[in-house]
């Protein structure tokens, strides 16, 4: 079993932070992330995978892996299952997470279309206290490890916290634009590690949006007809956190790439950057599946983290939605909204 030896003030600070929530750069193909208003969005069966590896560095690794699967049930009505598990290597950290997700569609006019999303489900933070090794439990003269600390704080938090977790949003969107808003931890249920102890989970606020240019009638052959340029943005904030993701991704149909950088708006210190990386991205399509990879390269000051590598795996079904009595399902392959009007 492996030892981590962290000096009494830090494993105390550890504990009292509120830990964030996992974000993802490639928010745009995989936007239930963000939002449980995107359940059924694509108007047939669609699932995919997620794995993000942050500072690959043995020691430091952070590995996040979210999954989801969801369909519509009526014209309205979509339904889905979500799940995430996050994990830090250093501190044995974890972070595991299963939702139930409905939305519930509203036709605006010919065109828009509002949807109310609902998300719930069960939440585990896992510390793996019993893996700690603290500094006085270390005899510098010989080396000894002591079994047990004198830190008699260390013995009134506990291993595991579970608890019942809520968030909501809504989008607007038509063929080519879409914009939404979600809050995650409505309930805002307690993390403390401490017995009896209070400690609510931050709200985390996103808002999002984005819009698809197309290419109809291209004047050079390097560009395909039909081709799209995905404008993008996603605002974060969760307690003093925030951060601005903005990009542009083209898609040329069997494959496609661009940018993310991610910005922090609202600088905390005068050592702080606007833009702390910028994300290439790249996708392949074959068939019903979709190939994603983003490689987040820090611009900042922070020094040497290897980056942070994303990969995704996304599968929609070509199937149309026969059950539909007022709408035919016309899949579109660039990762907007999943049906037009027929």
């Amino acid at each position: 079993m492996k030892s981590k030896i962290i000096v009494t003030f830090l494993v105390l600070f550890t504990i009292h932070s509120k830990a964030q929530d996992p974000i993802f750069t490639q928010f745009y193909l995989v936007p239930e992330t963000l939002n449980p208003a995107f359940t059924g969005i694509a108007n047939t069966w669609n699932a995919g995978f997620v794995h993000r590896r942050q500072w690959p560095d043995g020691n430091r690794k952070i590995d996040t892996q979210y999954g989801y699967a969801n369909t519509i049930v009526s014209d309205e009505i979509g339904l889905g299952m979500t799940v995430q598990n996050h994990n830090e290597v250093f501190t044995d950290y974890n972070y595991f997470k299963l939702n139930a997700a409905i939305s519930y569609r509203v036709d605006i006019n010919y065109d828009w279309r509002l949807r109310l999303g609902l998300e719930t489900g069960f939440g585990r933070k896992d510390f793996q206290f019993r893996n700690l090794l603290l500094e006085d439990q270390i005899n510098i003269n010989t080396g000894a490890i002591a079994p047990i600390t004198i830190d008699s704080r260390v013995g009134e938090y506990g291993n595991k916290i579970n608890f019942f977790d809520m968030s909501a949003g809504f989008t607007i969107d038509q063929e080519f634009a879409w914009f939404g808003v979600a809050v995650k931890h409505l309930n805002r249920p307690n993390i403390s590690f401490r017995e009896n102890g209070n400690m609510p989970l931050d709200l985390f606020l996103t808002v999002h949006g984005g819009y698809y240019f197309q290419f109809l009638n291209s004047p050079t052959n390097l560009i395909p007809e039909e081709s799209t340029l995905l404008v993008t943005a996603n605002y974060m904030r969760q307690g003093q956190y925030n951060r601005l993701d903005l990009g542009a991704v083209m898609d040329f149909g069997p494959f496609g790439f661009g940018v993310i950088a991610a910005t922090n708006p609202e600088g905390k210190s005068t050592n702080s950057h606007f833009v702390s990386s910028l994300n290439p991205v790249a996708l392949f399509k074959l068939s019903e599946f979709t190939f994603g990879y983003s490689y987040d390269w820090n611009i900042s000051k922070l020094g040497r983290t290897q980056g942070i590598h994303e990969l995704t795996l996304l599968w929609q079904s070509s199937r149309r939605c026969d059950r539909c009595e007022y709408y035919s399902t016309k899949l579109k392959r660039n990762g907007g909204p999943g049906y037009n009007k027929t």
